[in-house]
């Protein structure tokens, strides 16, 4: 039995198996655990491991190349037109290892242990944002229900707040005093929280070399250069900084027929999180990169003379993440690439 390449459905608990030969005959199905799969992988020859890119498949493709495999991961949207028939575990295994034979296939880079801490870091600071969000919104509307509308803006609630609680004032019942004071407790909380892991993303962004050479691009600060150098890793990946806009889902959805080019709006592909964070470094950037005396100030007025704001800061974001390509690839800042 000569395996070729072996396609590895994961799952949590049982992990299902399909190995092709060089004509891509199947001539292994097989279902085991985790471990297992680890084990058998130790027994066979060098050859090409294919999975889905999804959860745990960084951890068992890192373990399968110490072993001396090639690791291809791929979009589970681009296994999904390979399953014949009826859906079922086997058919997905078998699916993810003709699909890793197609030479026109893209393949995920695998993460390091590193690039996934970091990953990990955004998401726990992104849930402890939409928490401290939820929980303004709330204080907000039980001070609506008592009658006092507070303006946007958390400096204007915390001063609300403060009005409202203080020894002396009688403008609320005891037990809402109480609630309120428990709520505010929490926001502090969740304030120093924040605060930390930002903190820790700015010595991130200061120690290392390529998130430094990120935040010289305008609109990008350590968040945003900490975060794409966390998911893009290695920019050879992308071909070119279009690619990259792409995978962000930041270009423009086509529906072309008849050789008639229809463009409709940005496909929103990829990460939402790394797309959302683009687009508020856009929008931030983009007055005073308006009013600048550059090619990019230019190109900023006059998309505002004809399109939507809104229209011209996604554009931007994609500029950005074409320039974070450039800078990541040829290895120069913002500056020395303009």
């Amino acid at each position: 039995m000569s395996i070729v390449i072996l396609g590895i459905d994961l799952g949590k608990n049982s992990c299902s198996l399909v190995g092709l030969d060089e004509s891509g005959t199947v001539v292994l199905r097989r279902r085991m655990r985790r471990d297992g799969v680890i084990a058998l992988a130790s027994k066979l020859p060098s050859c090409i491991m294919a999975m889905e890119a999804c959860c745990g498949a960084h951890h068992v493709g890192r373990a399968l190349a110490e072993l001396g495999h090639e690791i291809r991961l791929m979009s589970p949207e681009y296994v999904r037109p390979y399953v014949k028939a009826q859906k079922n575990d086997d058919r997905d295994a078998e699916a993810i290892a003709e699909a890793a034979t197609r030479p026109t296939m893209r393949f995920v880079e695998l993460k390091s242990e590193e690039q996934l801490d970091v990953q990990t870091l955004h998401r726990v600071r992104d849930r402890l944002v939409s928490e401290r969000t939820s929980l303004t919104n709330q204080i907000r509307s039980l001070l609506l229900e008592r009658g006092y509308i507070v303006a946007q803006g958390h400096a204007k609630l915390r001063s609300k707040l403060t009005e409202l609680l203080a020894p002396d004032a009688e403008a609320l019942s005891p037990r809402m005093v109480f609630l309120l004071e428990d709520m505010r407790t929490r926001w502090a909380e969740l304030d120093r929280r924040i605060a930390a892991f930002d903190a820790e993303f700015a010595t991130m962004a200061r120690t290392d070399e390529r998130a430094r050479r990120l935040t010289s691009i305008p609109g990008i600060g350590a968040l945003n250069a900490t975060a794409l150098v966390a998911a893009v890793g290695n920019a050879a990946t992308f071909s070119k900084g279009r690619d990259l806009a792409a995978w962000l889902g930041l270009v423009p959805r086509q529906a072309t027929t008849g050789g008639k080019p229809k463009l409709l709006g940005i496909t929103k592909r990829g990460s939402r999180y790394l797309r959302k964070m683009l687009i508020q470094g856009a929008r931030s950037a983009m007055p005073a990169l308006a009013k600048t005396d550059t090619a990019t100030g230019a190109w900023l007025r006059a998309l505002l003379a004809r399109a939507h704001p809104n229209v011209v800061v996604v554009a931007l974001a994609a500029k950005m993440a074409r320039t974070v390509w450039a800078l990541l690839h040829h290895g120069r800042t913002f500056e020395a690439a303009r």
